[in-house]
């Protein structure tokens, strides 16, 4: 069987011009990276903006098991199907991070032929986006440390410093430094730490801005951190903003590639959904929607995070309304949420799937609870059973869903028609009633039980002395009617990585809180979730060569 990256490599890829054309993007309207990836420009938008928009696909999922769900695979090979049954679809996906490439996760490409090429590219340096945002970043750490180095004019407090450096790598040992050792002309001593890159506020910036006005005032917005009488202290307060904004000014126009069968995929924007909002840009979903009939977009993880925040948090922000939701499940995850080994999920077994199906039946729920109708489809594996896929059918007619097999990784667009037809007939048959989980007047306290009791099913929530200190000072600072975003891990409904399937009886820890004022939300650490990952005994990247040709290999 060959494998992703072999499958991407002997592809036949079309220049990104002819891609894009039967989508009435002219060369003119595209910033060309080679032969086989482009930025559209601002000039595209302004002629295309006040079209009417297509429909709203969000692909989402279970709470995701070593299994492997597909989430990804199945929005690239639902685009594909759509558009061999006549419909003119685009697919806007998230940039692949460096630090899951090398760890444990891979790469973002989808799968099998369901991918976007160049796969490669893609998940390495691709346009250099995450690179600037980095950039940016670290530019206005070093400001703020160089404003207290030249004499601190804005009284700074060094111990109430809250932004971080970034980088765009699993590397633990970034977690908490110390920077200014040496003389006195090296700065002030002072602990200091890292988050990844997709972690950074300015990657979610970037991911809600509208243009470049929208952009720097987001990004004077940055709290960076208190002055000795409390009062936050920006990013315009350092005057960092301008320079900022030059190192993004590229970054911030969404990228165009392909599918493995030549449709235009816009992938933009990459933060993660277990510490940050999970969505792609406004922007590159907003152009999907004019350029198209039907725009497929995905949000990172389970419908409990990615789901959530793409309703509560990217909805909000860009006035966006979905039409219908797909959630992505497998047999063996679920068999996997019914407690069986992992290396015994090709083994049939009805019991474990009726037992697993739990967790399939609360993000039903949760998708519900937002009013957007739901497609179930299921990854279709060789050791998956009929008896197994007829009881998860039944099991989600019986509440309201379309249903879907998908074979999409085997076979493309071909695979995916099953899917494609019911995506149509419940665009065409159910009408969407969107809207969010909470109202923006709700206490912060209030927002963060709801999502926790109505979205992950627990009892309450605990609230430890810094996060309650901190939700007292963001409420006294105004920041008391913003949407808040959980950072929770990914494997569980839970805070709870070991709880699967649906818990219950459990409360939800919340450790610390913190302002992305720029964002325009709130953020709020649960449990032992990390902003900065860590690589496994055997990361990914023993695997990943290139070889004298400039082949690279073992990317997955």
């Amino acid at each position: 069987m060959k494998t992703d990256i072999q499958i991407a490599q002997e592809a036949q890829m079309m220049p990104i011009r002819e891609v894009t054309a039967g989508f009435g993007i002219t060369e003119d309207d595209m910033e060309l990276y080679g032969k086989y990836k482009a930025k559209l420009s601002d000039e595209l938008w302004n002629r295309i903006k006040d079209r009417p928009d297509g429909k709203l696909v969000l692909v989402t999922a279970i709470n995701p098991t070593p299994a492997g769900e597909g989430k990804t695979t199945i929005s690239i090979g639902l685009t594909q199907a759509l558009n061999k049954i006549g419909k003119k679809a685009i697919v806007a996906l998230r940039e692949p991070s460096l630090g899951p490439c090398f760890g444990v996760k891979g790469g973002a490409a989808g799968g099998g032929y369901s991918q976007v090429v160049p796969m490669e590219d893609m998940n390495l340096h691709f346009t250099g986006d995450f690179h600037a945002i980095t950039s940016a970043n670290n530019l206005l750490a070093a400001m703020l440390d160089n404003h207290i180095q030249q004499g601190n004019e804005l009284r700074i407090d060094t111990r109430n410093i809250v932004w971080k450096r970034c980088i765009d790598m699993n590397d633990r040992v970034l977690r908490n430094v110390v920077v200014g050792l040496g003389a006195k002309a090296d700065g002030v001593v002072r602990e200091d730490h890292f988050v990844i890159t997709v972690a950074s506020e300015i990657m979610a910036i970037l991911c809600l801005c509208s243009n470049i006005r929208d952009l720097k005032e987001r990004l004077g917005k940055i709290i960076v951190a208190y002055n000795m009488d409390g009062e936050p202290v920006t990013a315009a307060d350092l005057k960092a903003v301008g320079a900022m904004a030059a190192l993004l000014k590229d970054a911030i126009k969404p990228n165009v590639i392909q599918t493995l069968e030549h449709t235009p995929a816009l992938v933009h924007g990459g933060p993660f959904a277990n510490i940050a909002h999970g969505c792609n840009s406004v922007k590159a979903t907003k152009m999907a929607l004019k350029l198209s009939d039907i725009a497929v977009t995905e949000a990172g993880f389970g419908a409990d995070l990615g789901a959530e925040k793409f309703m509560d948090i990217k909805c909000r922000a860009a006035g966006l309304k979905p039409d219908a939701v797909v959630i992505v499940a497998t047999v063996k995850a679920l068999k996997y949420n019914g407690g069986v080994k992992k290396d015994e999920l090709a083994a049939p077994n009805l019991e474990a799937v009726k037992k697993g199906i739990v967790n399939l039946e609360k993000h039903i729920e949760n998708i519900q609870k937002f009013g957007v109708p739901i497609v179930v489809t299921l990854n279709s594996f060789l050791t998956d059973t009929e008896e197994e896929y007829e009881y998860i059918r039944s099991f989600c007619e019986e509440r309201g869903c379309e249903f879907a097999l998908s074979k999409v990784w085997a076979d493309g667009g071909d695979g995916g028609v099953e899917l494609a037809n019911k995506v149509v007939k419940t665009l065409e048959t159910k009408k969407s009633e969107y809207h969010p989980l909470y109202p923006l007047e709700m206490a912060l306290k209030d927002k963060i039980t709801t999502i926790a009791k109505e979205i992950y099913g627990a009892d309450g929530v605990v609230f430890q002395p810094a996060a309650n200190r901190a939700l007292k000072k963001l409420t006294e600072l105004g920041f008391g009617e913003l949407p808040v975003c959980m950072a929770k891990n990914q494997y569980s409904l839970s805070d709870d990585a070991k709880k699967l399937g649906r818990p219950e009886n459990f409360k939800i820890t919340v450790r610390d809180v913190y302002v992305s004022a720029g964002a325009g939300f709130v953020v709020v650490l649960t449990g032992d979730v990390m902003t900065m990952p860590g690589l496994p005994k055997a990361p990914a990247a023993f695997n990943i060569d290139v070889d004298d040709d400039g082949h690279i290999t073992g990317l997955f």
